[in-house]
């Protein structure tokens, strides 16, 4: 390949770069976005969802209610950039496309770890449609009731409540205290396996519409008396998700509340668990659920109250959330093209960063040979500092200090009086360790235009891409890779 493919790639790359960084797309990772960043709140065109949901196909359906709730929420993937969630309204739910905006803009400033963050919205025509993070690991209601291997365990119940709480809080701190319907179907778990409340609740099924969908036993008295919702309903709200975890049923909280004041929480207390849980903390949260499900609304906690105290109630913090669920991390890999890999080829299929780095060491710049021809004038006090940069670009990198590496391996490049593809690759690798695949990548195709024939160079853009799923891209850029070493070695005898 010569530089014209060469910049002619980059060029191409850099162009889809552009509109990955203007519109929303997804690390959905099956989440959203490399690097863990929620995209800008855009205005989506019903044909990209259409074409997002597979013409809103009823196998994409994954409605959050269980079937029950008036809309529909459709799986859908933006083409090259990952997985949405699509909320698709009945017709006429909201007639003032200007009011169904504003309040969706509203929602769709908010952004924190423990929201699956509203990305988007369409209006067009009748049509009104929600666009939020996907998370590919289903719904409490699903872990709790309709498990097949395993029962959450009592430790990630505990994160469950503590972190819907802080959802919560945080919408109510930034104005938002009023959420429609909470319920254990608005729960749902993101790739590393935690806990996030829908953002789809803090906006109603339709502008004049019920804020409840469930069954009447499940909702707030108040509700019932005068049809409004209050922080104080959603706070009765949690409390029925309080009682999900400690039963695993969904127990109508009238009949649960006579369980507790007979003193029958062992009766409550969800048998799957076999005993496997602090009696002292089961009453606690037990006590909660009481507090919160008090007939008068001002006799219940408030939000602020109620993280503070299940924080107290806390377990294996150290254990991460995809092991307490019982599932397996997911990432997406590139496929692996059909020739035999070396194992910088293997690493890359893996997305193995530590086996990447480690071969990274070990090549050192051999490969480097013949991209600097330095005349002897040009060998400067300046020039020797930029070499002892790059010493010291290579020590912090040899002990996986990424961050001082890149600062010193910028100097290096910042400068530019000597090129090195090797240092391009290190500092791409540097980015994917601190999760910026956008500058990983850019780096990587640095490194190609340098060194063009540079298997190392491809690999690296194979990962930043996949990081970014960027899917097609990246088994392109993984296969022309794995032929650029197959070349190699017929041409030497060895490999790269």
């Amino acid at each position: 390949m010569g530089c014209c493919g060469s910049a002619h790639r980059a060029e191409h790359q850099n162009h889809q770069l552009h509109h990955q960084n203007h519109r929303p797309s997804l690390s959905l990772h099956q989440g959203l976005l490399a690097g863990g960043e929620t995209p800008p709140f855009s205005e989506y065109s019903l044909a990209d969802l259409r074409s997002a949901t597979g013409g809103f196909s009823s196998e994409n359906i994954v409605s959050e209610g269980g079937g029950k709730a008036p809309n529909l929420v459709y799986k859908g993937r933006l083409q090259g950039r990952g997985w949405i969630a699509v909320k698709k309204f009945s017709k006429l739910a909201w007639p003032d496309a200007k009011q169904f905006a504003e309040e969706t803009r509203g929602v769709g400033r908010l952004r924190h770890s423990r929201l699956a963050n509203l990305i988007g919205y369409c209006c067009d025509g009748d049509e009104r449609l929600l666009v939020a993070e996907y998370m590919p690991n289903d719904t409490l209601a699903k872990h709790l009731f309709h498990w097949e291997n395993q029962s959450i365990e009592w430790a990630m119940r505990l994160r469950v409540a503590l972190y819907i709480a802080e959802a919560l809080e945080y919408c109510s701190n930034e104005g938002r205290a009023l959420y429609h319907d909470l319920n254990a179907y608005r729960v749902l778990f993101d790739e590393d396996g935690n806990p996030r409340l829908s953002c789809f609740g803090l906006i109603k099924n339709s502008r004049d519409g019920k804020s409840y969908s469930t069954n009447l036993a499940y909702t707030p008295p108040e509700y019932l008396r005068n049809g409004r919702v209050t922080p104080e309903s959603v706070i009765f709200s949690f409390g029925t998700i309080l009682l999900d975890l400690l039963s695993g049923k969904h127990i109508p909280p009238g009949h649960a509340l006579d369980m507790i004041r007979g003193n029958n929480i062992v009766l409550l207390m969800d048998s799957h668990l076999e005993g496997k849980y602090s009696t002292e903390d089961a009453t606690a949260l037990v006590d909660l659920a009481s507090q919160c499900l008090q007939y008068e609304p001002r006799e219940r906690p408030n939000i602020k109250d109620l993280v503070a105290t299940l924080k107290l109630l806390q377990a294996k913090p150290e254990v991460s959330s995809n092991v307490l669920l019982g599932i397996q991390k997911q990432e997406e890999a590139p496929p692996v093209p059909q020739r035999t890999l070396s194992r910088m080829g293997e690493a890359c299929t893996r997305m193995d960063l530590t086996a990447i780095h480690e071969i990274l060491v070990m090549t050192h710049y051999k490969d480097d040979e013949g991209t600097n021809e330095l005349s002897f004038q040009e060998w400067t006090q300046q020039m020797r500092d930029l070499l002892e940069a790059r010493k010291r670009g290579d020590f912090a990198f040899r002990d996986k200090d990424f961050k001082t590496a890149i600062d010193c391996y910028s100097q290096f490049v910042d400068v530019g009086t000597m090129v090195s593809p090797t240092v391009y690759a290190r500092r791409s690798l540097c980015y994917l360790m601190c999760d910026q695949p956008d500058a990983a990548l850019r780096d990587a195709m640095q490194a190609q235009c340098v060194h063009p024939d540079w298997p190392t160079a491809f690999y690296m853009q194979a990962v930043a891409l996949a990081k970014l799923n960027m899917d097609s891209d990246a088994t392109d850029m993984l296969n022309e890779a794995a032929a650029l070493e197959e070349k190699r070695q017929k041409g030497s005898g060895r490999g790269s």
